[in-house]
């Protein structure tokens, strides 16, 4: 195989014919496949089937003195506290564990923000004339979303191999109107890239302008590796604290692909003092969450040593998938030199980056051949992404015998893109 750019124009035209007839046949199949989303398969969700059953008595509910079927506690069981404090290395009085989704609890931090102020904030956010808010791209679209709907503008900081670009962040957090970053520092969403030690100290140690300005660190996939031995990660609460700057951080995580994306359990972990300014805001719109299900948890996670013996069950059904989907990229596309990708070895994507100004044209060929992706852009802010390059792949959800088939249309689609692009 030649790449592309080496063929002759003669060459590129037999190619285009050939792709273009494997890509006619493909879409008379009439298929409909979906890699648009980081969803666990259904087998991994059988596969956790008996957490339904550990509550079955009524004396099951009752936790540390108290009945999960009432109303109270509104930062969480006692218990549900202890294990996230445990898998996240933080303390237990740090942590609120809220319902099934830590995006509500990020976009319910910055809702107060804006309504109420923060602990350090000298008046609710709503009250400024400008928010700005640093977005290392690519990166997690619904992110992007939560800020961009309170107004905030968006600024694309570039990420590097080891996390953001610090010496942009360095340089733009000196602007007191810069209130927050996002952040996923392990196995970034879409890149899997895992923060170095250097940049996370860094981060910790920043002295942002803003003094209510807050550090969202989405540990969403902190315990999922889905290739080789699970990797620890720093305490973040803890060096922001070693460095003065303990009411900057704010991070979360979930149950999401531990258990049931639709009815897990979600935490958010920051200062004390962060905590006892929040609470009572939080109080006046809950009562309290799901504690029937955080005891649920509990009893069927036990701790952080017995949650990671579950997290390599999931590694199983995922490590086949992943592979498929690389070894395609490395078969087809490598050779052709019209993309690159990482290598994650845990997550839940792999990020392609195409041939500038081609993946909104890939992806509409696959979406016409019945394959459905995450849009193109999606991974920068505004949805907006300057090369039109970068493609975010989801392998998790379907069968391998389904990736198969969606992934060389991606391949056949791509290579159209390709040579379209070239001039056929």
């Amino acid at each position: 195989m030649m790449k592309y750019t080496e063929m002759t124009a003669r060459q590129r035209q037999a190619e285009y014919d050939a792709v273009l007839t494997d890509y006619e046949k493909q879409k008379a199949l009439g298929l409909k496949l979906n890699m648009a989303r980081g969803k666990p398969s259904t087998e991994q969700l059988d596969m956790v089937m008996d957490m339904c059953s550990v509550l079955v008595k009524p004396e099951d509910f009752v936790s540390d003195g108290i009945d999960s079927r009432n109303y109270g506690n509104v930062d969480g069981l006692p218990a549900a506290k202890a294990l996230f404090a445990d898998i996240l290395g933080c303390k237990p009085e740090q942590c609120f564990v809220g319902g099934n989704a830590s995006l509500q609890l990020m976009y319910d931090a910055i809702s107060k923000a804006y309504t109420h102020g923060l602990l350090h904030s000298e008046k609710p956010w709503s009250k400024l004339e400008k928010v700005k808010w640093l977005c290392p791209a690519p990166g997690y679209d619904r992110h992007f979303k939560v800020t961009q709907t309170f107004g905030a503008e968006l600024i694309t900081v570039p990420m590097t191999a080891d996390g953001p670009d610090m010496d942009r962040v360095e340089e733009l957090i000196q602007d007191p109107a810069v209130k927050g970053m996002w952040n996923v520092p392990k196995y970034s969403n879409p890149e899997g890239v895992v923060y170095s030690d250097e940049t996370i100290r860094r981060i910790a140690s920043m002295k942002p302008a803003a003094p209510d300005f807050m550090l969202m660190w989405d540990n969403a996939y902190c315990i999922h590796e889905f290739e080789g031995d699970f990797v620890p990660f720093a305490d973040i609460l803890s060096l922001c604290a070693e460095y003065g700057n303990a009411d900057m951080v704010y991070e979360f995580a979930s149950t999401s692909k531990v258990t049931f994306p639709g009815a897990g359990v979600s935490v958010m972990a920051t200062s004390e003092a962060n905590l006892a300014y929040l609470k009572p805001i939080i109080n006046i719109q809950t009562i309290g969450y799901d504690k029937i299900n955080q005891l649920r948890h509990v009893k069927y996670l036990k701790n952080k040593e017995h949650t990671l013996a579950l997290m390599q069950r999931h590694a199983a059904i995922l490590r086949p998938k992943f592979h498929t989907v690389l070894d395609a990229l490395d078969r087809e596309i490598a050779p052709l030199g019209i993309g690159t990708w990482k290598r994650p070895v845990g997550g839940y994507f792999v990020s392609y980056d195409a041939m500038p100004g081609t993946a909104k044209r890939a992806l509409a060929l696959c979406k016409e051949a019945g394959v459905t992706m995450t849009g193109a852009g999606a991974t920068f802010p505004y949805g907006e992404d300057p090369r039109d390059s970068n493609i975010r792949i989801a392998p998790s959800l379907p069968p391998v015998e389904e990736l198969q088939q969606a992934i060389a249309i991606f391949c056949i689609c791509v290579k159209l893109a390709a040579l379209e692009k070239l001039g056929v």
